[in-house]
C-alpha cells in the first residue's frame, strides 16, 4: 500500500515538474540540482529550495523597501539586491524569476523607476513574494 502511494506521489511530482519546464518556469539547472541528491542527502533539493525561498523573501523585502522610498536614488544598492536574486534564481533553475530579474536589472541600470516598478509587479515576482511570505524559515 505504501509503495503505491509513493509511486503516485512520484508520478504527480514528475507531472508537476514537466509542467514547470514546459511553461518555462524551471530550466535544466534544476535537473542538475536534482542530480546532486542521493541516499546520503535525500532532502537535498527540498532544503536548497527552502533556503532559496527564505533568502528570496529577504531580498524581496529589501527591494520592496527601496521601491517604496519616494526619494530613492541608490540604484547601486538596487543592482546589488537584483544580482543576488538573479544569481540564486539561476543556481536553482528558477528561469522565469531570473528573466524577470534581468528586466528589472535593465530598468535599474537605466535609472528607469517606472520600468523597475513594472518589473517588480510581474506575476513571477508577485507569486514568489506571496509564496515566500507564507513559508516558515528553514530550521
Amino acid at each position: 500500500m505504501l509503495g503505491l502511494a509513493a509511486d503516485r506521489l512520484r508520478a504527480d511530482m514528475n507531472r508537476l515538474l514537466s509542467f514547470l519546464f514546459h511553461q518555462g518556469i524551471l530550466d535544466e539547472q534544476f535537473l542538475q540540482l536534482q542530480q546532486l541528491q542521493d541516499e546520503t542527502s535525500p532532502n537535498f533539493v527540498s532544503e536548497v529550495v527552502n533556503i532559496y525561498f527564505h533568502e528570496s523573501e529577504k531580498l524581496l523585502r529589501n527591494l520592496r523597501s527601496l521601491l517604496m522610498d519616494r526619494e530613492f536614488s541608490d540604484y547601486n544598492k538596487m543592482g546589488i539586491h537584483l544580482n543576488q536574486f538573479m544569481g540564486s534564481s539561476s543556481s536553482i533553475g528558477a528561469k522565469r524569476i531570473r528573466n524577470v530579474c534581468l528586466a528589472f536589472r535593465a530598468a535599474s541600470d537605466q535609472n528607469n523607476r517606472a520600468g523597475y516598478i513594472h518589473a517588480a509587479f510581474a506575476p513571477p515576482l508577485l507569486f514568489c513574494l506571496y509564496f515566500c511570505a507564507s513559508r516558515p524559515p528553514p530550521s
